[in-house]
Protein backbone atom coordinates (compact mmCIF):
# COMPACT_ATOMS: atom_id res chain seq x y z
CA UNK A 1 0.00 0.00 0.00
CA UNK A 2 1.30 3.33 -0.66
CA UNK A 3 2.61 5.71 1.55
CA UNK A 4 0.61 8.84 0.71
CA UNK A 5 1.08 12.64 2.61
CA UNK A 6 -1.55 15.18 2.59
CA UNK A 7 0.31 18.57 2.54
CA UNK A 8 -1.73 21.15 3.65
CA UNK A 9 0.19 24.59 2.87
CA UNK A 10 -1.44 28.03 4.20
CA UNK A 11 0.98 29.62 1.15
CA UNK A 12 -0.53 29.61 -2.67
CA UNK A 13 2.50 27.54 -3.70
CA UNK A 14 2.91 24.59 -1.30
CA UNK A 15 6.69 23.57 -0.35
CA UNK A 16 8.73 22.38 -3.17
CA UNK A 17 11.86 22.10 0.03
CA UNK A 18 9.07 19.94 2.32
CA UNK A 19 7.96 17.71 -1.00
CA UNK A 20 11.76 16.89 -1.40
CA UNK A 21 12.19 16.12 2.15
CA UNK A 22 8.88 14.30 2.49
CA UNK A 23 9.77 12.03 -0.55
CA UNK A 24 13.44 11.39 1.34
CA UNK A 25 12.06 9.96 3.94
CA UNK A 26 10.22 7.56 2.22
CA UNK A 27 6.53 9.40 1.19
CA UNK A 28 5.26 7.27 -2.21
CA UNK A 29 2.65 10.45 -3.01
CA UNK A 30 2.77 13.41 -2.02
CA UNK A 31 -0.79 14.98 -2.31
CA UNK A 32 -0.31 18.94 -2.13
CA UNK A 33 -2.42 21.18 -1.23
CA UNK A 34 -1.46 25.50 -1.51
CA UNK A 35 -4.06 28.62 -0.38
CA UNK A 36 -5.42 26.34 2.28
CA UNK A 37 -7.15 27.67 4.88
CA UNK A 38 -9.29 26.51 8.02
CA UNK A 39 -12.46 26.42 6.40
CA UNK A 40 -10.49 23.99 3.93
CA UNK A 41 -9.22 21.71 6.11
CA UNK A 42 -12.16 19.26 7.19
CA UNK A 43 -12.98 18.30 4.13
CA UNK A 44 -9.49 17.56 2.63
CA UNK A 45 -8.73 15.62 5.79
CA UNK A 46 -12.06 13.55 5.66
CA UNK A 47 -11.15 13.06 2.12
CA UNK A 48 -8.25 11.15 2.84
CA UNK A 49 -9.21 9.36 6.38
CA UNK A 50 -12.45 7.68 4.67
CA UNK A 51 -10.49 6.15 2.15
CA UNK A 52 -8.87 3.40 4.07
CA UNK A 53 -9.77 1.31 6.76
CA UNK A 54 -8.50 2.02 10.51
CA UNK A 55 -6.52 -0.82 10.24
CA UNK A 56 -4.07 0.81 7.02
CA UNK A 57 -4.86 4.75 8.47
CA UNK A 58 -0.92 4.35 9.44
CA UNK A 59 0.18 4.65 5.39
CA UNK A 60 -1.21 7.86 5.19
CA UNK A 61 -0.10 11.07 7.16
CA UNK A 62 -0.46 15.27 7.14
CA UNK A 63 2.28 17.40 7.01
CA UNK A 64 1.05 21.44 7.63
CA UNK A 65 3.43 24.11 6.24
CA UNK A 66 3.69 27.42 4.61
CA UNK A 67 5.18 30.46 5.28
CA UNK A 68 3.06 31.61 8.60
CA UNK A 69 3.57 29.49 11.42
CA UNK A 70 0.56 31.03 13.13
CA UNK A 71 -2.00 29.96 10.16
CA UNK A 72 -0.06 26.42 10.55
CA UNK A 73 -1.23 25.98 14.09
CA UNK A 74 -4.52 27.31 13.34
CA UNK A 75 -4.55 24.76 10.27
CA UNK A 76 -3.14 21.82 12.91
CA UNK A 77 -6.36 22.69 15.29
CA UNK A 78 -8.67 22.23 12.67
CA UNK A 79 -6.81 19.18 11.22
CA UNK A 80 -7.18 17.17 14.60
CA UNK A 81 -10.81 18.64 14.84
CA UNK A 82 -11.62 16.45 11.82
CA UNK A 83 -10.62 13.55 13.28
CA UNK A 84 -13.08 11.35 15.05
CA UNK A 85 -13.32 7.55 16.24
CA UNK A 86 -10.22 5.66 14.73
CA UNK A 87 -10.38 7.84 12.08
CA UNK A 88 -7.56 10.03 12.24
CA UNK A 89 -3.85 9.81 10.58
CA UNK A 90 -0.36 10.87 12.09
CA UNK A 91 0.00 14.85 11.40
CA UNK A 92 3.39 16.87 11.54
CA UNK A 93 3.29 20.80 11.86
CA UNK A 94 6.51 22.86 10.23
CA UNK A 95 5.52 25.89 8.86
CA UNK A 96 8.64 27.63 6.98
CA UNK A 97 10.56 24.79 8.81
CA UNK A 98 10.11 26.95 12.13
CA UNK A 99 9.76 23.72 14.46
CA UNK A 100 12.45 21.48 12.98
CA UNK A 101 15.20 24.26 13.08
CA UNK A 102 14.16 25.73 16.33
CA UNK A 103 14.42 22.48 18.40
CA UNK A 104 17.69 21.37 15.91
CA UNK A 105 19.44 24.76 17.71
CA UNK A 106 17.74 23.86 20.97
CA UNK A 107 18.89 20.07 21.20
CA UNK A 108 22.59 21.67 20.07
CA UNK A 109 22.49 24.89 22.31
CA UNK A 110 21.23 21.49 25.52
CA UNK A 111 24.09 19.54 24.33
CA UNK A 112 26.80 21.71 24.56
CA UNK A 113 26.01 23.10 27.92
CA UNK A 114 26.16 19.65 29.60
CA UNK A 115 22.77 18.35 29.08
CA UNK A 116 20.66 20.79 30.75
CA UNK A 117 19.46 24.38 30.24
CA UNK A 118 17.84 24.85 33.53
CA UNK A 119 18.68 28.55 35.17
CA UNK A 120 21.08 29.36 31.98
CA UNK A 121 20.77 32.83 30.71
CA UNK A 122 20.09 32.78 26.89
CA UNK A 123 19.09 35.52 24.72
CA UNK A 124 17.12 34.73 21.39
CA UNK A 125 18.01 37.97 19.11
CA UNK A 126 14.64 38.44 16.78
CA UNK A 127 12.96 36.48 19.37
CA UNK A 128 9.22 37.70 17.94
CA UNK A 129 9.56 35.54 14.55
CA UNK A 130 8.25 31.76 14.16
CA UNK A 131 11.73 29.75 14.77
CA UNK A 132 12.65 32.45 17.82
CA UNK A 133 9.68 32.01 19.59
CA UNK A 134 8.96 27.90 19.33
CA UNK A 135 13.28 28.03 20.32
CA UNK A 136 12.41 30.28 23.49
CA UNK A 137 9.33 28.83 24.22
CA UNK A 138 11.08 25.66 24.52
CA UNK A 139 13.89 26.95 26.70
CA UNK A 140 11.80 28.46 29.12
CA UNK A 141 9.84 25.33 29.02
CA UNK A 142 13.18 23.78 30.01
CA UNK A 143 13.47 26.02 33.05
CA UNK A 144 16.05 28.70 31.21
CA UNK A 145 15.92 32.59 31.96
CA UNK A 146 15.17 33.58 28.67
CA UNK A 147 15.05 36.97 27.58
CA UNK A 148 14.30 37.73 23.16
CA UNK A 149 14.69 40.45 21.34
CA UNK A 150 12.70 42.64 19.19
CA UNK A 151 12.38 45.56 16.99
CA UNK A 152 9.49 47.27 18.45
CA UNK A 153 9.12 47.03 22.52
CA UNK A 154 5.44 46.28 22.10
CA UNK A 155 5.77 43.48 19.71
CA UNK A 156 8.31 41.64 22.15
CA UNK A 157 6.17 42.50 25.13
CA UNK A 158 2.94 40.68 23.37
CA UNK A 159 5.04 38.07 21.74
CA UNK A 160 6.97 37.07 25.18
CA UNK A 161 3.54 37.10 26.93
CA UNK A 162 2.25 34.47 24.23
CA UNK A 163 5.72 32.47 24.79
CA UNK A 164 4.90 32.08 28.57
CA UNK A 165 1.11 30.80 27.90
CA UNK A 166 2.05 28.08 25.31
CA UNK A 167 5.13 26.99 26.68
CA UNK A 168 5.21 28.20 30.42
CA UNK A 169 8.39 29.44 32.16
CA UNK A 170 9.30 32.91 32.32
CA UNK A 171 10.55 35.17 28.81
CA UNK A 172 11.07 38.89 28.97
CA UNK A 173 11.64 41.15 26.10
CA UNK A 174 14.15 43.86 25.31
CA UNK A 175 14.63 46.39 22.35
CA UNK A 176 17.22 45.48 19.59
CA UNK A 177 17.42 47.99 17.08
CA UNK A 178 20.48 48.15 16.03
CA UNK A 179 23.81 46.14 16.42
CA UNK A 180 25.17 49.17 18.28
CA UNK A 181 22.67 48.36 21.12
CA UNK A 182 23.97 44.11 20.94
CA UNK A 183 26.62 44.27 23.59
CA UNK A 184 24.02 45.64 26.46
CA UNK A 185 21.37 43.13 25.24
CA UNK A 186 24.07 39.97 25.42
CA UNK A 187 25.36 41.57 28.81
CA UNK A 188 25.29 38.40 31.63
CA UNK A 189 24.11 36.03 29.67
CA UNK A 190 25.74 32.53 28.72
CA UNK A 191 24.17 31.65 25.60
CA UNK A 192 23.06 33.97 22.44
CA UNK A 193 20.91 32.16 19.46
CA UNK A 194 20.31 34.71 16.43
CA UNK A 195 17.20 34.02 14.79
CA UNK A 196 17.25 36.84 13.02
CA UNK A 197 16.52 37.71 8.75
CA UNK A 198 19.11 36.49 6.29
CA UNK A 199 21.48 38.68 5.41
CA UNK A 200 21.54 41.12 8.68
CA UNK A 201 24.28 41.06 10.89
CA UNK A 202 22.85 42.01 14.94
CA UNK A 203 25.67 40.55 16.80
CA UNK A 204 29.24 42.35 16.33
CA UNK A 205 32.38 40.46 17.44
CA UNK A 206 33.20 43.19 20.17
CA UNK A 207 29.53 42.42 21.48
CA UNK A 208 30.17 38.76 22.25
CA UNK A 209 33.49 37.84 22.06
CA UNK A 210 34.56 36.27 25.25
CA UNK A 211 31.47 36.95 27.43
CA UNK A 212 29.50 33.32 26.20
CA UNK A 213 29.43 29.43 26.69
CA UNK A 214 27.61 29.40 23.06
CA UNK A 215 26.73 30.77 20.22
CA UNK A 216 24.52 30.41 17.38
CA UNK A 217 23.94 31.78 14.41
CA UNK A 218 21.06 31.12 12.15
CA UNK A 219 21.58 33.23 9.18
CA UNK A 220 23.13 31.52 6.39
CA UNK A 221 23.52 34.21 4.36
CA UNK A 222 25.90 37.03 4.14
CA UNK A 223 26.48 38.97 5.88
CA UNK A 224 25.89 36.89 8.99
CA UNK A 225 24.02 37.47 11.76
CA UNK A 226 26.87 37.01 14.77
CA UNK A 227 29.95 38.43 13.47
CA UNK A 228 32.44 35.94 14.40
CA UNK A 229 30.96 32.56 13.57
CA UNK A 230 31.12 30.76 10.57
CA UNK A 231 28.21 29.54 8.89
CA UNK A 232 29.51 25.44 8.93
CA UNK A 233 30.54 25.87 12.94
CA UNK A 234 29.72 22.67 14.40
CA UNK A 235 30.76 22.75 17.65
CA UNK A 236 33.90 25.13 17.01
CA UNK A 237 35.29 27.40 19.64
CA UNK A 238 35.10 30.93 18.79
CA UNK A 239 36.31 33.85 20.90
CA UNK A 240 36.44 31.04 24.23
CA UNK A 241 32.34 29.72 23.09
CA UNK A 242 31.13 26.74 21.64
CA UNK A 243 29.90 28.30 18.37
CA UNK A 244 27.02 26.77 15.82
CA UNK A 245 26.11 28.11 12.20
CA UNK A 246 23.24 27.74 10.13
CA UNK A 247 24.65 24.40 8.17
CA UNK A 248 26.09 22.90 11.79
CA UNK A 249 22.51 23.19 12.72
CA UNK A 250 20.70 23.02 9.58
CA UNK A 251 22.45 19.53 8.93
CA UNK A 252 20.75 18.02 11.94
CA UNK A 253 17.46 19.82 11.35
CA UNK A 254 17.55 17.85 7.94
CA UNK A 255 17.84 15.09 10.13
CA UNK A 256 15.43 15.65 12.19
CA UNK A 257 13.12 16.62 9.37
CA UNK A 258 13.28 13.16 7.63
CA UNK A 259 13.07 10.96 10.59
CA UNK A 260 10.04 13.01 11.70
CA UNK A 261 7.97 12.00 8.65
CA UNK A 262 9.36 8.86 8.36
CA UNK A 263 7.56 8.41 12.05
CA UNK A 264 4.34 9.51 10.71
CA UNK A 265 3.80 6.30 8.52
CA UNK A 266 4.18 4.18 11.52
CA UNK A 267 1.17 5.11 13.55
CA UNK A 268 -2.12 6.77 12.82
CA UNK A 269 -1.98 8.97 15.98
CA UNK A 270 1.30 10.80 16.27
CA UNK A 271 0.97 15.03 17.06
CA UNK A 272 4.51 16.26 16.33
CA UNK A 273 4.90 20.04 16.93
CA UNK A 274 7.61 21.43 18.75
CA UNK A 275 7.25 19.19 22.30
CA UNK A 276 6.67 16.12 20.38
CA UNK A 277 9.48 17.03 17.85
CA UNK A 278 12.34 17.59 20.47
CA UNK A 279 11.60 14.38 21.84
CA UNK A 280 12.44 12.65 18.47
CA UNK A 281 15.63 15.07 18.65
CA UNK A 282 16.71 14.07 21.65
CA UNK A 283 16.62 10.18 20.40
CA UNK A 284 18.56 11.29 17.45
CA UNK A 285 21.01 13.04 19.89
CA UNK A 286 21.93 9.77 21.83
Amino acid sequence: MLKLLLQLDSSRLPSVFDQVVAYDAGADRILSQGGVTEGDVRDLVHGCIFTRSPKEMHNTAIFIGGADMSAGEKLLIAATKAFFANFRVSTMLDSNGSNTTAVAAVVKITKALGGSVKGRKIVVTAGTGPVGTRAAGLFAKAGADVTITSRKPEDGERVSAEICKRFGGTVRSIALREPSQAAAAVEGCEVLLNAGPAGVMLIPRAAWAGKLKVVVDLNALPPLGVEGVEVNDDGETREGAIAFGALGVGNFKMKLHKECIARLFTRSDLVLDAETIEDVAKELMK
